[in-house]
Formats: C-alpha cells, sequence, structure tokens
C-alpha cells in the first residue's frame, strides 16, 4: 500500500530537496507538489485520498498554519520550516512532526519512520519487528521517542494511555486497543482491558496477578487462559 503525500512550499529548491529524500522510501509516493499556498489547498480538498501533508509555514497569500485549518479532512501534517519558533504553536494543531531547514536526510528518515508507524495505527497494519524498535508519542506538545525494550506496560485511561518505561512514565493521547493490536506481533500482550504487558518484563504470576517490578498487574478473567499460555512458553 502506497502512502500518497503532498509537497507545498513556495521555495522550488525545498521541495526539490525533499523530493529527492523520498526516493529513497518506496512505500511513499507524491502525488502533489505545489508553490503556492492556494493551488495544493485547492488539489487537497479535491483529493481526500492524500495521507501526509509537508507544509511550509511563512509563504505569500496564505501561511502553512492558515491551510491546514482549512483543510476539508484529516491527513498527517509535517511542517518544514526555517524558524524553531513556531514548533509549540504546530502541536496544538496536532502536527505530527516538525522539520527545521535545511532538512539532514538522518532526520527525514527518522520522521519517515513516526509516519510509518502511525499509518501504520490508523489503518490497523502491523509493524515489522525487525525494522522497528521504537515510536513517538505525543507528550506535553512534545514529540518523545519510546524505545520498545525499555517498556516494562501500558496502562488504558479512557482517552489515554500511560506508558510505564524501566525509568519514566508518559500519559498520551491515545487507544489502548490500537497500539496493543500493533504489538500483539511482538514482545507484548493484553492481559486486561486496562493493561498490556512487555512478556520479557515478567518476575512471576501468582493467581491471577503479574509481577513486573513493584508494580502488580492484574490478569482479567477473559484474557487468563491465553496470557498464561504465552508467557509460560
Amino acid at each position: 500500500m502506497k502512502i500518497n503525500c503532498v509537497l507545498i512550499d513556495d521555495e522550488p529548491l525545498a521541495l526539490n530537496v525533499l523530493e529527492k529524500y523520498f526516493e529513497a522510501f518506496p512505500d511513499f509516493e507524491i502525488v502533489g507538489k505545489f508553490d503556492n499556498a492556494l493551488e495544493g489547498l485547492t488539489f487537497l480538498n479535491a483529493n481526500q485520498q492524500v495521507d501526509v501533508l509537508f507544509v511550509d509555514i511563512k509563504m505569500p497569500v496564505m501561511t502553512g498554519f492558515e491551510l491546514i485549518n482549512l483543510l476539508k479532512f484529516k491527513s498527517f501534517v509535517v511542517i518544514t520550516s526555517a524558524f524553531r519558533e513556531f514548533a509549540a504553536e504546530s502541536y496544538d494543531l496536532n502536527v505530527l512532526d516538525y522539520l527545521v531547514k535545511p532538512i539532514p536526510f538522518s532526520r527525514f528518515a527518522k520522521c519517515i519512520d513516526k509516519l510509518l508507524l502511525e499509518f501504520n495505527v490508523k489503518n490497523n497494519l502491523k509493524i515489522d519487528p525487525v525494522s522497528e524498535s521504537y515510536f513517538f508519542v505525543k507528550v506535553d506538545k512534545k514529540m518523545i521517542k519510546i524505545n520498545l525494550n525499555q517498556i516494562l506496560f501500558i496502562e488504558g485511561m479512557k482517552e489515554y494511555i500511560k506508558i510505564i518505561t524501566i525509568d519514566k512514565t508518559y500519559i498520551t493521547h491515545k487507544s489502548l486497543s490500537s497500539l496493543s493490536e500493533e504489538l500483539s506481533e511482538l514482545n507484548f500482550i493484553r492481559v486486561h482491558k486496562s493493561y498490556t504487558i512487555a512478556i520479557d518484563k515478567v518476575d512471576f504470576i501468582e493467581g491471577n496477578r503479574i509481577q513486573i517490578k513493584n508494580y502488580t498487574i492484574p490478569i482479567g478473567r477473559n484474557f487468563a487462559k491465553d496470557v498464561k499460555v504465552r508467557i509460560l512458553e
């Protein structure tokens, strides 16, 4: 499945750099490239199968922020700007990433990793356990990298999840069900309607309780059989 991208920037050189970078990532396809924000917005609102928008902020006639607010549908948005000071404002618009020009290829590649992960979650696709060892979550307007091998367990709290790692705890607006499904092919298992754990972090099982370091986690009645079989395997 191709991930459709649109690039909007009033600087032709910046567009050419992004286009060149995308050559290294065959899962992505550029379906529109515009140096005019109004033309880009018209195309986007007429083609609602666009998955990712890369857009500059400071452009004639219409800023990138104004364009985002006028979109008729939701896609992932990545800001490309020479100005760092707009980063905090961008995350209020649920922007996935903020790339500062000149954009190094290594930084662009990290953005691609983030996009692939979020696209997979959105479309209920599985991540590749060989290529994915981390993901990003939004915490207090920052995108925080979470290494999978550092996670002890994940707790669901209605519209939020709490990710407990070896040394820190993060709270983010995300669905436990979608993340648990994505991680199920890796070293994780749903053990309760409110908990997903890292299997290799389990210290012991006692009755319907799992101990991970100083944390005691319940095993839900509907999960008990499959959980014990998989962990004890």
